[in-house]
């Protein structure tokens, strides 16, 4: 997904062919495009079928044309007149400008937006159909040698293309008209009848729950792009809300493996990526729609557009003579694209996304989708069960209007009873919902009211069926213990410490599972004094020192887990415990490492700090013999962030004052010695 404020939908940018192009190179590229876009025959449009059937076949007719001219340059390039090729010339631009059409009503997870711009995609094919008119007028059919049929078939397309009069289809009204109407439905929170919207569905050819996926991320991007007025960012959020009503409500049978797949792969994509390799040798900003030359280089399409525009015929990276400016859309690196920005589009589209959609439609539909979701979970069988519990997991973790919604549907409650032992699947979903809806207050509050709603959730920390339930818990536990009651809570669970540091202590689990139970310790030594001898208790400083000497964890987990002991350690017991395990000296040897970030580095500072204040001089004094503290205190210092600067500069000062008093202690001796 190509950053979205930058995304083509029904916009057209075309190259036309270089003036020195010779006949049979320009001949031989509109062969080529022709059956790009005779391709599309087998796809499924969304919208103005009539149409594209009309256009294709104008195409098919003039390949054939095409194909006679080729013949005829057999065996070498022969006198062509010059207003042959300029109308050819023009043929091409047009051609490239309906390859971009076919592609965006085509587009993966447009169909129901592009059914909403059925008019404008009408009135396209029609500008562009009659410029073929306007082309075939100008191209001398008796000056070249060709067959009767042929210049035949000329006149006859020029007389079709001349009359052609492209309407929206009558099935495209219908079907939008059924739109609005359910819009209208949602509005006064009223289901619509299923059949009208599976009609819906089946025309735009969304007929699988994968399908609703790509609709709804489609239209989350177009929602982020900038300078859309409120009409049309209104009707961008009642689309969502429509197909997110048919995903949840009327299509069953969920592909979610293949959606998990599919991230992971992404995700193999990205990791060590070199993000130059993705730049425009011309622009060298990252490109928007890559295309390949026939040198094999790679550009972005408007960059090397205007190159050639220039007047240049020649691969710019390589300086070699174009036969051919034919460019092709280079896909594979469209989709390393499309996965790197992947990321950066969700984040942005959170941003966007408010407490309530941008449309009544929406919201209405939304509060429809969560009174169902919350019936299927009660009154559902297991398959309904376990596919609302996944639409569950989905809505919870986008916006707060979705949770704030199922919390008031009364999920909440039906969730904490499928924690317990039964299913692994659905206890999972059930966990991760759960997960999701503790990260908001009224979701914090309905979980912990619930009834030995925070012993369940311990219960799974420790029992859970998988490993992703169980540290879906932890994660949890750390956003209930903001709440300080809830924080003495979990806390007084026997269980809960414990089972947050075998998550830690845990080989089979990844850095992020680890740094979720690391931080939810910290947030229930922050939230409540009494959790600081509990976790002494269970073993933690001993386990966290371990996982800090090891090398096998990331950068992220080393960090989070010197927070949690510089935490520790701002009691003298913790400070003790830290010393006693040789806390101290590992910190220096993080503080001094060039192969930790600044984040470390400062939790670093916070921990030998605070082992300093509590410890007194001995522990001052220690520091102070170690000639590389320093140099690592004052780096720390000029690269302090987030206070850490202020820490550094209060532990250098400390060492400074015992240093002083050392020296003074010294020279009192020596005077008394001399005395004596």
């Amino acid at each position: 997904m190509i950053p979205t404020q930058n995304r083509r939908i029904l916009t057209f940018t075309a190259v036309y062919p270089c003036e020195s192009v010779s006949i049979t190179t320009l001949i031989d590229s509109l062969i080529k495009i022709a059956g790009e876009i005779l391709s599309f025959k087998s796809k499924h449009f969304s919208t103005n079928k009539r149409s594209v059937k009309e256009t294709l076949r104008h195409v098919l007719n003039l390949l054939i044309v095409f194909q006679e001219i080729r013949v005829g340059l057999i065996p070498a390039d022969r006198s062509f007149p010059r207003s042959a090729i300029l109308s050819l010339s023009e043929l091409h631009v047009i051609f490239q400008k309906l390859m971009i059409l076919l592609e965006e009503c085509t587009r993966e997870g447009g169909k129901l937006y592009m059914l909403t711009n059925s008019d404008q995609i009408s009135a396209h094919f029609r500008v562009l159909t009659r410029s073929i008119s306007t082309c075939l007028d100008t191209f001398p059919v008796g000056s070249i040698e060709l067959p009767e049929e042929v210049k035949e078939l000329i006149y006859l397309l020029i007389r079709q293309t001349r009359k052609y009069e492209a309407r929206p289809d009558r099935d495209d009204k219908r079907a939008l008209d059924s739109v609005y109407w359910i819009f209208n439905l949602f509005e006064n929170r009223i289901n619509p009848n299923r059949d009208e919207v599976v009609r819906v569905l089946d025309h735009v050819g969304v007929r699988k729950w994968r399908d609703c996926v790509k609709e709804i991320g489609f239209l989350g991007e177009e929602i982020t792009v900038e300078g859309k007025d409120k009409n049309e960012i209104e009707l961008l959020s009642s689309l969502m809300g429509f197909i997110c009503y048919c995903r949840c409500v009327i299509l069953g049978g969920i592909d979610e493996d293949e959606d998990k797949g599919e991230e992971e792969e992404d995700d193999l994509v990205i990791r060590g990526l070199n993000v130059d390799d993705l730049r425009c040798p011309i622009s060298l900003e990252i490109m928007k729609d890559p295309v390949v030359l026939e040198t094999g280089h790679t550009y972005d399409r408007s960059s090397i557009a205007k190159w050639f525009s220039a007047g240049n015929i020649t691969c710019p990276k390589t300086g070699k003579n174009l036969e051919s400016t034919v460019l092709v859309g280079n896909v594979s690196v469209k989709q390393v694209i499309q996965s790197y920005f992947k990321k950066e589009i969700d984040q942005k589209s959170m941003k966007k996304k408010t407490s309530i959609p941008e449309s009544l439609a929406a919201e209405e539909a939304g509060k429809l989708i969560s009174d169902f979701l919350a019936g299927e979970l009660i009154n559902g069988g297991p398959k309904e069960m376990v596919k609302a519990l996944v639409e569950i997991r989905i809505l919870t973790k986008t916006t707060s209007f979705n949770r704030s919604r199922l919390v008031e549907a009364g999920v909440v409650e039906s969730l904490m009873k499928l924690l317990r032992p039964g299913d692994p699947t659905i206890q999972e979903n059930a966990m991760a919902a759960i997960l999701n809806l503790s990260k908001d207050i009224a979701g914090k509050v309905r979980i912990g009211g619930s009834g030995g709603g925070l012993e369940m959730i311990v219960e799974v920390l420790n029992e859970g069926a998988r490993r992703e339930s169980r540290q879906y818990a932890a994660a949890a536990i750390f956003y209930l213990s903001s709440l300080g009651d809830y924080s003495r809570s979990i806390g007084e669970i026997p269980d809960s410490i414990p089972g947050l540091l075998r998550i830690v202590k845990g080989c089979d689990y990844g850095d992020s599972p680890i740094r979720n139970a690391l931080i939810a310790i910290r947030s229930l030594l922050i939230q409540h004094s009494d959790n600081h001898w509990r976790v002494l208790a269970a073993g933690a400083v001993s386990v966290l020192l371990d996982l800090v000497r090891s090398g096998e964890i990331g950068d992220g987990v080393k960090a989070d887990s010197i927070a949690v002991l510089a935490k520790i350690a701002e009691y003298p017991d913790g400070m003790i415990s830290v010393l006693r395990r040789g806390g101290l000296k590992l910190a220096v040897k993080v503080l001094g490492s060039s192969e930790v970030s600044p984040v470390t580095k400062q939790h670093c500072v916070v921990l030998l700090l605070n082992l300093c204040v509590n410890g007194g001089s001995d522990v001052v004094g220690a520091l102070a013999k170690d000639p590389s503290v320093m140099g690592s205190l004052y780096t720390a210092l000029s690269n302090g962030e987030c206070g850490g600067g202020r820490k550094a500069s209060a532990l250098i000062k400390m060492i400074h004052e015992f240093q002083e008093r050392k020296t003074e202690t010294g020279l009192e001796r020596e005077r008394f010695i001399h005395a004596w």
